[in-house]
């Protein structure tokens, strides 16, 4: 046994003594790689950033995204789409340039970061200070709240299109249970075979939405009205904004790399990737059904029940705890910090720390069980900031003096050659993400919130669960009438 734990415990040091080691050294990194503990569990190489940035970008919001098209319409769906995929692939390059920024200036001061991992609100704290560390402890936390509430809410809302013998709030009681069981995976070195498997399961789930949407036809007397009220239109608008907001998990995600300055472009790769699964789908589903999505949120109830969409139902919900792994891991590491459990190497002693994160979650998502909507007020609220406006004021503030540019660790981008070019695209983004996302954005997202909490109430036992399809018997409307 002694051996053995003395060559993993080697495996694990060499690792962490590769995060600083210089080009020359990578074949060493290698070596290290061969084992079959290191091939599944220790990720750190840019194609496990690269699964991880795609598959945690993409989870339940492919189902909600043909809702969003049926309130923008086709033609600003794509548009919206195409336009905050690049505006997200160059903030999550602006976060990775600050990243490198205080990770850089830290070393210079020989500071250590081997039992710790780099996140956002550190970041903010080395470069600007405790301001910037409170806001973005703030947002950041509070969207990741959120985000890990919106996969539970999922979670219940697909399988209920399988097993609707339990009502949606019972399934959100037994996912819960499920997903505590994240507060098992130290960091995001374990994600390396979860990110594969979760890309494959999204990937899956588009083409089965896309085609089986095709196969369908269109439904009856389909009608396609969208944009037709503003409301709609800037809700559906902020969905998208939040399908491109991965990035409360950047820092982390780069953290978790061997080489984290090759993190630059793999943002904009995976959302690339992306959009093969975001447009296909959202665009057939939307043909395919008009405005009958207006009333359903989720794309899977709309579609016939058939083996192949059970499967994809069960797909999505094995992704969905993958990224409620993803997004609670942060949270886990913030409140490990606070209670100062976190370079603790016991993973059951953190694993117990970690629990008092997954009660609120829990009892938010039986509170508000909307689906499609809570996407669009995160989007609006948090994301807005989170994602987008914060990092470029960040970028703006830490070089707005000559020798931070000069001395930058990370210099503009060849094809923009200067800092102004740079400082003229950040404040495009901040100015557009307040005035459409947040302003405009929060404004349709919570009034339409709202709309739902008077429609359905709180704690609502089982949202939108009235079946369209089939044709229900009088058995199945007063079961639905009863839920």
């Amino acid at each position: 046994m002694l051996p053995q734990k003395q060559a993993e415990e080697a495996i694990v040091s060499n690792f962490s003594e590769t995060e600083n080691q210089s080009k020359d050294e990578e074949k060493e990194d290698q070596h290290s790689m061969f084992s079959v503990k290191s091939l599944l569990w220790h990720g750190g190489s840019v194609w496990d950033a690269w699964f991880s940035c795609a598959s945690n970008q993409v989870a339940q919001v492919l189902l909600t995204l043909p809702y969003s098209f049926s309130q923008l319409g086709v033609l600003s769906g794509i548009l919206l789409q195409v336009f905050y995929g690049l505006v997200g692939s160059w903030t999550a390059y602006l976060i990775s340039v600050l990243y490198i920024e205080y990770r850089s200036r830290k070393e210079k001061e020989n500071v250590n970061f081997k039992n710790h991992v780099i996140q956002w609100f550190e970041v903010l704290d080395g470069l600007l200070g405790p301001y910037w560390k409170a806001v973005g402890l703030a947002f950041n936390c509070t969207f990741l709240l959120f985000g890990s509430v919106i996969q539970l809410i999922a979670c219940a809302s697909n399988i209920y299109y399988i097993n609707d013998h339990l009502d949606k709030r019972t399934w959100t009681y037994i996912f819960g249970a499920c997903c505590a069981t994240t507060v098992f995976i130290p960091s995001f070195h374990n994600y390396r075979i979860w990110s594969f498997l979760g890309l494959g399961m999204t990937t899956y789930t588009a083409w089965y939405l896309t085609i089986a949407a095709v196969v369908h036809g269109q439904v009856e007397g389909v009608t396609h009205t969208g944009p037709k009220k503003l409301v709609l239109y800037f809700t559906g608008a902020t969905n998208i904004l939040y399908t491109f907001g991965g990035h409360a998990v950047t820092v982390e995600i780069m953290h978790a790399m061997w080489k984290p300055q090759k993190f630059k472009y793999i943002y904009l790769l995976a959302t690339v990737y992306v959009f093969t699964l975001t447009l296909p789908s959202a665009t057939a589903v939307y043909w395919a059904f008009g405005d009958e999505l207006l009333n359903h949120s989720n794309a899977f109830s709309l579609l016939p029940k058939s083996g192949f969409r059970d499967a994809a139902v069960i797909l999505m919900l094995i992704h969905q705890f993958i990224t409620f792994g993803f997004a609670c891991t942060p949270l886990y590491f913030v409140w490990e910090k606070v209670i100062g459990m976190h370079d603790t190497k016991s993973i059951c002693l953190r694993a117990l720390a970690r629990l008092p994160v997954v009660i609120p979650i829990w009892f938010l998502a039986i509170i508000f069980p909307f689906f499609g909507p809570i996407n669009s007020a995160v989007g609006a609220l948090l994301v807005s900031f989170t994602v987008y406006i914060i990092p470029s004021l960040a970028h703006m503030l830490t070089y707005r003096k000559a020798s931070a540019r000069q001395n930058a660790a990370e210099k503009p981008p060849s094809f923009l050659r200067s800092w102004t070019t740079m400082y003229a695209i950040n404040t495009f983004i901040v100015v557009w993400v307040l005035v459409v996302g947040f302003g405009f954005g929060g404004w349709a997202s919570m009034t339409n919130f709202v709309k739902q909490v008077d429609t359905f109430g709180l704690f609502a036992k089982c949202y939108q669960c009235k079946p369209p399809l089939p044709p229900p018997t009088s058995n199945t409307t007063a079961a639905a009438h009863h839920h």
